[in-house]
């Protein structure tokens, strides 16, 4: 279905809202920057913004919706034959070796990290979506792999899978905030990769594995 104009404005709105933010948070800092400031600097009222993002957190953290879902949806896409650890290293290697900005492999990247780390509110929540990702990826893999009420399986792989990409974000975030290039950096974070899959253990690495046929 064709977007309408009243969803076309709205987005667009919401997309300058982000970026007029953004822009303040990194020039600036996040605790500086106040929501009169944004909706001054964005000419709209107060209100237009918290219409569009209720916390100052969202106007920074506006796309951590997809952070939710991400180790779930490569989960529910994985292929034949691959099990749910298998999906999650075959797309963050995909996306390490394509040097993607979602992994935060994007030149910049470092200033967006050191906004984060001003702030102890960003910090927070980050945890908060880091929990909810967590909490989504379990229940993404209950539906894959029913079981019993007191089997715990599902819940201890899907921590696993989150610290796998957890570890991978943290490297690629300190070493861009070291300054290092995002080609430079996306090399070295394969290795990592490998270096994570070696320490999976096999009832880990063969959880939920998509029948081949």
């Amino acid at each position: 279905m064709a977007e309408g104009l009243r969803e076309r404005k709205k987005r667009q709105t919401r997309q300058h809202l982000s970026d007029v933010a953004t822009g303040l948070f990194l020039e600036r800092g996040f605790d500086a920057v106040t929501i009169a400031e944004i909706a001054r600097v964005a000419d709209v009222s107060v209100n237009t913004v918290y219409n569009y993002f209720p916390t100052k957190e969202d106007l920074f953290l506006d796309r951590s919706s997809g952070i939710v879902d991400r180790l779930s949806r490569y989960v529910r896409g994985r292929d034949k034959g691959e099990s749910a650890a298998d999906a999650v290293l075959r797309e963050l290697r995909i996306q390490v070796e394509g040097v993607s900005p979602t992994v935060g492999l994007i030149e910049g990247y470092e200033r967006f990290m050191r906004v984060i780390e001003g702030a102890d509110s960003l910090k927070a929540r980050l945890w908060h979506v880091q929990q909810e990702a967590l909490q989504h990826l379990e229940a993404t893999l209950q539906e894959e792999c029913p079981a019993g009420p007191r089997d715990r399986t599902a819940s201890l792989v899907a921590g696993q899978l989150s610290w796998v990409h957890a570890t991978l974000m943290a490297y690629i975030g300190g070493e861009m905030v070291a300054g290092r290039r995002a080609g430079e950096v996306s090399r070295d974070a394969l290795v990592l990769l490998d270096d994570i899959e070696d320490l999976l253990g096999e009832r880990v690495l063969n959880y939920a594995r998509r029948a081949a046929e």
